[in-house]
């Protein structure tokens, strides 16, 4: 038996959904297209799933009626400077930035790429730390944790 989520995020393309998995696996290690629906042999992409690094995620071409907007994100953890660099510069291809760390990719899907230490950063025990932390991080786009630590350390003049 296999293990079926519970949930599993559902993504409406207008009639880009296999381009859109083929560019999603291309950035993730850890990832495959698990599946393809054609219409007839040959026929578009209906329908299909695709894994990141164990998430799945399922896809429908289902025309121009519904685009992707902020209200929903995927949260990406870096733990590495590298891994903020190629998750942004990857996923930015063809989109847009924006700051504290969102982007929108060429679909207009919007993705977090943030640093795991951010969260301890924003989150430490001593209040005047954690601000000079967030108000460092108000003047990013692409979050840069040398940056982060100056701030957490008193060293950040904005």
């Amino acid at each position: 038996m296999t293990f079926q989520p519970k949930v599993t995020p559902f993504l409406w393309f207008d009639n880009q959904a296999e381009e859109a998995m083929n560019f999603y696996v291309s950035i993730f290690k850890n990832s495959a297209i698990l599946s393809l629906n054609r219409m007839g042999a040959d026929g578009p992409v209906m329908s299909g799933s695709f894994q990141l690094e164990g998430q799945k995620f399922m896809t429908l071409n289902a025309g121009p009626h519904f685009k992707f907007n902020e209200a929903v994100s995927f949260f990406v953890n870096c733990d590495t400077q590298d891994e903020v660099d190629e998750f942004w510069e990857k996923l930015s291809k063809g989109g847009s930035t924006s700051r504290c760390g969102w982007l929108k990719d060429q679909f207009g899907l919007s993705w977090q790429i943030v640093p795991t230490i951010l969260g301890e950063l924003l989150y430490d025990k001593d209040p005047a730390k954690s601000q000079r932390v967030m108000q460092a991080l108000m003047t990013m786009e692409k979050i840069d944790i040398a940056t982060l630590l100056q701030a957490a350390g008193g060293l950040y003049v904005s």
